[in-house]
């Protein structure tokens, strides 16, 4: 957990009409490459997952998950549903806390997706505990983004408001790391984008980052006045 507390933001918000999820990339050399090394990856077609914590922990997550997801859909021949997929990943969490072998994942992952049900949103802590949430945070700015996703009206929230919501979030919860820049990573899974689990368009992301600064600006100048 303290690997977790360490790591960037991330933050997941279930909408009327999907899942939307989004994490705080600190740049922590300038000669990393932009856009590289995704912390948002893709699980199956409809669900995707974002992570908090040690980097290569969230990378063998994801490979198990998309290994139970092919799984089950060889077998059965239909893709998993989203619940379903979050108990056998909590089982196998919660094994890793079981043997003097192996330790404990170092990562707090939310995976949202969508199926015949509706959208979903869970998050899995190391030992292996998997909730169902309408909005989750988890990372360094965790409080401030809790405190922000607990005012919103989940039974209304459009994935398109979502976005915006998920900008400012993040933006508020950088304030620990004013010294150090951040790239934003958001993604969704909604009825627009056919059940399937994309990244949001690079022009929408930098209008809703946009949006959330100027606001930020506009509430320090009311501030000092």
């Amino acid at each position: 957990m303290k690997a977790v507390e360490n790591g960037g933001t991330s933050i997941g918000i279930k909408c009327k009409d999907g899942v939307v999820l989004a994490v705080e990339k600190i740049i922590n050399s300038k000669l990393l490459v932009p856009g590289r090394n995704k912390r948002i990856q893709t699980i199956d077609r409809h669900v995707g997952v974002v992570y908090s914590g040690l980097l290569p922990d969230g990378r063998h997550f994801v490979n198990r998950g998309r290994d139970e997801a092919r799984t089950f859909k060889s077998t059965y021949k239909t893709v998993i549903s989203v619940p379903h997929l979050m108990d056998r990943l909590g089982i196998f969490v919660q094994n890793y806390t079981c043997y003097n072998s192996v330790r404990p994942f170092g990562v707090v992952s939310i995976v949202g997706g969508i199926d015949a049900n509706g959208p979903h949103l869970y998050m899995i802590e190391p030992s292996g505990a998997c909730w169902g949430y309408s909005g989750a945070a988890t990372g360094k700015g965790r409080q401030i983004a809790k405190s922000e996703l607990e005012k919103l009206n989940y039974e209304e929230v459009t994935v398109e408001e979502a976005v915006k919501h998920a900008a400012r979030i993040i933006h508020l919860a950088h304030e620990d790391n004013k010294d150090k820049d951040y790239e934003l990573e958001i993604s969704w899974v909604s009825h627009a984008t056919n059940g399937k689990h994309e990244f949001v368009p690079d022009e929408l992301v930098a209008q809703a980052r946009k949006a959330a600064e100027e606001e930020d600006e506009e509430d320090e100048e009311d501030d000092e006045n």
